[in-house]
């Protein structure tokens, strides 16, 4: 199983990112799928997520400025991301949690002041 992560880039705070996760397999088959994310010296941490069911969970800084969503007829999962500050700069990784575990490549987000 491979996850694509894209859709990182350059943005001014305050600005918007979309990201996206294309699966190579069903993601109607993860349990739960969702984006953590890692600054520089800092350990990875959740994002967001959502379950199969479509119950969503997010960090506190995610909350009310980041969206998660799923289609699976795409086997897609998105971020969609407003409101950026600047320490929301760090690499974005998808992920599938089902049976077995998997991860994306990653995709930078930079958040200028």
């Amino acid at each position: 199983v491979q996850l694509q992560a894209s859709g990182g880039g350059l943005v001014q705070a305050g600005g918007s990112l979309r990201l996206s996760c294309v699966s190579s397999t069903k993601i109607s088959s993860c349990y739960v799928v969702g984006w953590s994310r890692q600054a520089p010296g800092k350990q990875r941490e959740l994002v967001a997520s959502m379950s199969s069911g479509g119950n969503t969970n997010y960090a506190g800084s995610a909350k009310d400025r980041f969206t998660i969503s799923r289609e699976n007829a795409k086997n897609s999962v998105y971020l969609q991301m407003n409101s950026l500050k600047p320490e929301d700069t760090a690499i974005y990784y998808c992920y599938c949690q089902g049976l077995k575990n998997y991860w994306g490549q990653g995709t930078q987000v930079t958040v200028s002041s």
